[in-house]
């Protein structure tokens, strides 16, 4: 079985059934009776509610019934939970509008729900959802940070002055103050970190169901933690016990953080397969996704970076302000005061720290996960900022950070954040970048690029990152008489190979075919558990995977002694059987699971992890640009990574390459813009919305470094799959920089389309 086993470039086995389109997504499935729904979308980006007028669409073909908010409020239903335990700078709760699934009063962003219709078909749907009047009385919008938080600015809420959700504040500021005072060279630094859509290939959708005999609602949906949002729905919105709503979640194609929480949409159908009596189908179009799919990102950040005679660093201020949209949404506000800042010092040793964060509600859609979650926007700070300093200081960017490295001998190490590494070598990962990468025969990569008319730049990035998310997560693994094992898991597959990674370290651990391993979820009647986000799928699940097929192996050695009349501590197990240590006599491990009375080994392994994982990397970026168009080309990239032990090296140069394609995306193409008046969605499709393409992208040469695997863990493993997006936006942006540095060309903003650089060049020639 060695060449299925752990660290073996195994074949995703789920690509078989996803790329020759036998796997299930939402709307591949059909229910009888079902009936579908269209929503009615606000078109103004806060406005009153007047009046909703059905009439006409009632009396179109097939129209079923036309709810709206009131419906909703009459039968009970709570709106979606706002960030608990989150608070701003008076010391109370963070509080926004009410985020009812279908808008009572007042209509807060463009695409906002404020009714749905249902009818026996989907197109019905949508005919009849152009049918219905809403009558609305405009009011004034902010629309960017700057208006929202500008004096005398419009309130989204009254409660939540200066339209200030929540806000945090960490480190001295007295010794950051005093580390400033001595400096002998400070970079300051400001960066828009702009919002971006996460384009999932599926879109959202959900199917519900009710059974009047049990009372219960199923619903079925595109989501990356189904009893999360079973638990959610269920309690607090719903407003019954979890027994009473079932989740089930077949394929999901891609999902990036974004369908992480419950959706209004999710409600709704929900809460009108109970009222109407039959199923409920919906599907987003692709328009409906830029307008009411949460969005990423979203940032204004302002630094700076304190530094003494040799370069190292003293001191370091942060003030991060996040769009998080018109709602005061946990997911959003928590990236912004929170998670962020737990990898804002990244890997240097930052002795004075002084953060401050602010999350900020605008007349926009709500802002929450996205690959990475507030750590590509900190990395890209602070690895901008040390470029910067590295450029002002006339330093090597490579030798500036090495001077600045947390050195393996202070681990474990605890940031100014509070956070706790348990392992990392730093210096280590820079020596094998440099030498990947080829960092010494720049100049003549260069120089070459510089004989073709071309303007060539590169940059390094050296950051970490933080994964883990909640440190537990329970699997149920049950050895079948039939020959399976059933393993039952609460974490969630959408597109990032963890079926075969899972599969990899049973089959390993347990000696076995892995064609006899049966990975089961997407169900939250059988598993529950938090799911997949934050990179826990393999660094938690897995673990859980490794323990659960040890306590297998101890549990059976105790039967099999029961069953040979042997010792348990005779017992040893190979290959899949337990035999008597120096004799013949032994038990195959299925043939053990057909004498016991339920036919099977049973076993629940809760695997706690002492912590988050801090998965770390270096990336080199060359660029060659166009001056004469703006264009630029990525034309060559490393990566060194360490992210613990590695269970499938296919699958982590996959997870890094995508990142790094998702990086690539907003540090050169991407870009969602709202009109700063109106608030209307200037992007809203992908006519409007570029996405990098594949022949956007070069060869990626990644790597990985195994030396220092992950201590607080059983199985090692740090996580991987949001360690390229993190530090691909600096390392590309730094690089685009470097090309035009020498032109006075100091700074652009993300996106930096051909457009920008061309105009950059250009006024750099003028000035």
């Amino acid at each position: 079985m060695a060449k299925f086993g752990i660290g073996q470039a195994m074949t995703r086995r789920e690509d078989q059934r996803l790329l020759f389109g036998t796997g299930q997504y939402v709307d591949d499935v059909a229910v009888a009776n079902e009936v579908f729904v269209a929503f009615v979308r606000s078109p103004h980006a806060h406005a009153r509610i007047v009046s909703i007028d059905a009439k006409s669409a009632k009396a179109m073909p097939g129209v079923v019934a036309v709810l709206s908010g009131a419906d909703l409020k009459a039968a009970g239903i709570g709106p979606l939970p706002d960030g608990a335990g989150l608070k701003r700078a008076d010391d109370k709760p963070m509080c926004g509008a009410p985020h009812d699934a279908l808008a009572i009063d007042t209509a807060r962003y463009v695409g906002e729900p404020v009714a749905a219709v249902f009818a026996q078909s989907r197109i019905q749907a949508e005919d009849a959802a152009e049918q219905v009047m809403v009558d609305y009385k405009e009011l004034p919008a902010v629309v960017t940070i700057e208006a929202a938080t500008a004096k005398g600015a419009s309130l989204l809420w009254a409660d939540a002055p200066g339209n200030i959700a929540a806000q945090t504040e960490f480190g001295k500021k007295d010794l950051c103050d005093a580390a400033f005072a001595k400096a002998k060279h400070v970079s300051k630094l400001s960066l828009t970190n702009q919002r971006l859509v996460p384009v999932s290939m599926e879109p959202r959708g959900s199917i519900a169901e009710f059974d009047a005999g049990t009372g219960r609602v199923t619903l079925r949906t595109s989501c990356q933690n189904p009893a999360g949002l079973q638990k959610t729905l269920a309690e607090a919105c719903l407003k019954v016990p979890m027994k009473d709503v079932r989740v089930i979640v077949g394929d999901v194609g891609g999902g990036f953080g974004m369908k992480t929480q419950l959706y209004a949409e999710d409600i709704v159908c929900a809460w009108a397969a109970r009222k109407l009596k039959r199923p409920v189908h919906w599907r987003a179009s692709r328009s409906e996704e830029f307008l009411g799919g949460n969005h990423g990102r979203d940032q204004i950040n302002h630094a700076e970076l304190a530094f003494d005679a040799d370069g190292k660093i003293l001191g370091f201020r942060v003030n991060i302000i996040g769009n998080i949209g018109a709602h005061a949404s946990g997911p959003g506000a928590v990236i912004v005061v929170a998670v962020g800042p737990k990898v804002i010092t990244g890997v240097y040793h930052v002795p004075a720290l002084h953060l401050r964060g602010t999350a900020v509600m605008t007349n926009t859609n709500v802002v929450g996960a996205y690959r990475g979650a507030g750590r590509p926007e900190a990395i890209y700070l602070v690895e901008r900022l040390m470029d910067q300093a590295a450029a002002e200081m006339k330093m090597d960017p490579a030798e500036l950070r090495r001077r600045n490295f947390i050195q393996p001998s202070q681990m474990p190490y605890k940031t100014p954040m509070g956070e706790k590494f348990d392992s990392g070598n730093f210096p280590h990962m820079l020596d094998r970048i440099l030498e990947a990468s080829d960092w010494k025969g720049y100049a003549a990569r260069r120089d070459e690029s510089r004989r073709r008319g071309k303007l060539r730049g590169h940059a390094l990035s050296t950051f970490l990152e933080w994964t883990g998310v909640v440190h537990e997560e329970t699997v149920n693994l049950h050895v079948e008489a039939d020959g399976r094992v059933l393993v039952y898991t609460a974490m969630q597959a959408m597109g990032q190979g963890i079926e075969t990674s899972y599969v990899q370290i049973l089959s390993e651990t347990l000696d076995i075919d892995p064609d006899k391993i049966v990975i089961v979820q997407g169900d939250s009647d059988i598993a529950q558990g938090i799911g997949s986000m934050g990179s826990r799928s393999l660094y938690i699940g897995g673990s859980a995977m490794l323990t659960a097929s040890k306590q297998t192996i101890e549990k059976g050695r105790e039967l099999a002694g029961d069953a040979l009349e042997a010792a348990g501590q005779d017992i040893v197990y190979s290959d899949g059987r337990f035999k008597v240590a120096g004799t013949d006599l032994g038990i195959g491990l299925f043939e053990l699971a057909a004498r016991q009375p339920e036919k099977r080994i049973a076993i629940t392994t809760l695997q706690k992890v002492d912590g988050p994982s801090w998965p770390n990397s270096c990336h080199v970026c060359e660029v060659e640009i166009d001056p004469d168009t703006g264009v630029t080309q990525i034309v060559r990239y490393t990566t060194m990574d360490d992210v613990g032990r590695v269970i499938n090296p296919l699958i982590v140069a996959g997870q890094v390459h995508g990142g790094i394609a998702q990086a690539v995306g907003q540090a050169l193409m991407e870009n969602t813009h709202y009109d700063p008046q109106t608030g209307q969605l200037i992007t809203g499709s992908l006519q409007d919305y570029c996405l990098p393409r594949a022949d956007d992208l070069p060869s990626f040469n990644t790597n990985t470094d195994e030396t220092t695997p992950c201590k607080i863990n059983p199985l090692g493993a740090k996580g991987v799959g949001e360690l390229g997006t993190v530090g691909g936006t600096p390392t590309v942006m730094n690089a685009v920089i470097d090309a035009l540095r020498h032109l006075g060309v100091k700074q652009i903003e993300m996106p930096a389309t051909a457009e920008k650089v061309w105009r950059a060049i250009n006024q750099a020639k003028a000035a």
